[in-house]
């Protein structure tokens, strides 16, 4: 198998995922606040790529400035990831849709009806997370165009399975819409794994971290291009009854700080000053403070370090364009390399017969 070749046979595999994302590569950036703002996502989308941006806890009117100036950037097709549990959801929705955006990723919980009906009226396409396969079906069910299957691995909030166990559950068993890959993922032989077995296309957030057009700080990057995959752990829920949500992050003062606040915030629940969804919601404030923190000004020591596992293979600071070619080109050492071994292992046998 030559290249050109195995770029054909790539190109099939991901034809779905391309064709769903209108772009030329099916690889979605990872919405990671303060990190997946305009200059990341304009360029992952002009590269060839999906950005999506990360709306976290901003208010309509920022996310409105935001999906304009990278609207500025790119002719592209890029999306925004809304978090489910934001109090202006709905109004939020209406951004994307007056701004035409046509892929709204709703993360963070089961997405409510409401928000599900206003995206399929405005004929944006909606792509959901799903942690199990009875909840994929039922995304499917409710009108989910595209699902987003994301493991442990992952940076930032992170749910109890890992992606190759999600990926073997859910990728034989839904097919009616597409399915996209994420956790863990830094390399295109795994994309290309992911793809033979079913999946539309993949997401990589960690490994972008590092870009060129990045603009998170400079002690930020460092932080990431000196961890290896078992610096990046997740942060531990102190109380059952308390179910907060956990984030992979790599380990420093920030971490504690968070134990600390997850702790205050239990008490307040359990002396009724606070209700349980307003705390939880707090508990995401404090995250987007810490993250600020570390991916704006730099204090990687207070901040917060959200990373995923494959933060090991970040080894460098690179354009997005160059990334994203070295992770195609990575696919296509795979297919060509299997292609010869396979070829290689046919004329054994047909030597032996001979022989």
């Amino acid at each position: 198998m030559n290249r050109k070749t195995a770029r054909r046979r790539l190109d099939h595999l991901w034809e779905r995922g391309r064709a769903f994302l209108g772009c030329d590569l099916a690889i979605m950036g990872g919405a990671m606040t303060w990190v997946s703002e305009r200059h990341l996502v304009s360029a992952l989308s002009n590269a060839g790529g999906f950005g999506v941006i990360a709306s976290g806890s901003m208010s309509p009117a920022l996310l409105a400035t935001e999906i304009a100036a990278t609207a500025e950037l790119t002719q592209r097709p890029f999306g925004v990831n809304l978090i489910t549990l934001h109090p202006q959801l709905l109004e939020l929705i209406d951004v994307c849709l007056d701004h035409k955006v046509g892929h709204i990723v709703l993360a963070g919980g089961l997405p409510p009806g409401a928000a599900i009906t206003r995206i399929k009226q405005g004929a944006a396409r909606l792509l959901c997370f799903a942690p199990a396969l009875v909840i994929a079906r039922k995304l499917v069910r409710s009108g989910a165009d595209a699902i987003v299957i994301e493991g442990m691995e992952a940076g930032g909030h992170i749910g109890p399975v890992s992606t190759s166990v999600l990926a073997q559950e859910i990728l034989p068993a839904v097919r009616e819409v597409p399915v996209f890959v994420a956790g863990g993922i830094g390399r295109g032989e795994a994309i290309l794994g992911y793809l033979e077995m079913g999946g539309s296309g993949c997401q990589l957030g960690t490994r972008f971290v590092c870009a060129t057009e990045s603009i998170a700080h400079a002690h930020f990057k460092k932080a990431f291009l000196r961890a290896s995959a078992r610096d990046a752990v997740p942060s531990v829920q102190l109380d059952p009854r308390f179910p907060v949500i956990p984030v992979r992050a790599l380990v420093n003062d920030g971490v504690k700080r968070f134990m600390e606040f997850q702790r205050a915030m239990i008490d307040r629940v359990d002396r009724g000053e606070i209700e349980q969804k307003a705390a939880q919601l707090e508990i995401e404030h404090f995250w987007a403070g810490a993250l600020r923190k570390a991916v704006i000004d730099g204090d990687v020591e207070n901040g917060s370090l959200m990373a995923g596992q494959s933060v090991g293979m970040v080894t460098r600071e690179q354009p997005v364009p160059e990334i994203l070619q070295e992770l195609v080109d990575q696919a296509l050492d795979a297919l060509i390399a299997r292609e010869g071994a396979l070829s290689g292992a046919g004329e054994a046998r047909r030597a032996e017969a001979v022989g």
